[in-house]
């Protein structure tokens, strides 16, 4: 794996190398400042961020937010602030692992593993609730197409239904799509 390590201490900064070098991850860069994460991210793409730190102060938390909202990647943070609080703020930020007092260069390989496990089980199960979402809304809207169909056709439920799927595989398009532009029309007809 590539990793981007950000830490203000060179000596912190090199008990990460060697934790990652001898996991057999490649360091693709180590940053100063985590001012410079956003760029160094779109520049370097790499596959976990490790960031050491006191304590994440606002600006740090909101470059992580940037990160995770535009290239989100697994995120550890080693920290001395133990304050729940913080914590919170930074799971929050998008950081997969906050790993207070635990620098240990043998320690960092399987801190990594178990934040890309955490990370990958997270987007599994945010792309699930998309889905469950986009499901949901599209339901709303068949249901709303079949009231209108029943209401303007006067057809049943169940003809109102099939009508509707019958339109959505001659048109090529998902059932919600069929429903919304029903819905639309019936809108600018002024008949919603």
């Amino acid at each position: 794996m590539r990793v981007l390590v950000v830490d203000e201490s060179e000596e912190r900064a090199a008990i990460l190398r060697e934790g990652l070098a001898m996991a057999g991850h490649e360091v693709a860069a180590s940053l100063s400042s985590p001012l410079e994460l956003l760029r160094a991210v779109e520049d370097l793409r790499p596959d976990v961020i490790v960031i050491d730190t006191e304590s994440p102060t606002r600006d740090v938390l909101e470059h992580l937010v940037i990160v995770s909202q535009s290239s989100p990647r697994p995120i550890v943070m080693f920290a001395t602030d133990s304050g729940g609080e913080i914590i919170r703020e930074a799971v929050r930020a998008g950081v997969s692992a906050y790993i207070v007092d635990g620098l240990d260069a043998g320690r960092v390989s399987s801190i990594v593993q178990v934040a890309c496990a955490r990370f990958e089980e997270f987007q599994r199960l945010k792309a699930e609730l998309a889905q469950v979402n986009l499901k949901l809304s599209e339901r709303k809207l068949v249901e709303r197409a079949k009231g209108l169909l029943m209401h303007s056709r006067g057809m049943s439920e169940d003809d109102a239904y099939h009508a509707l799927r019958k339109l959505a595989m001659s048109k090529k398009l998902r059932l919600g799509d069929i429903a919304q532009q029903l819905i639309d029309a019936a809108g600018l007809l002024g008949k919603s």
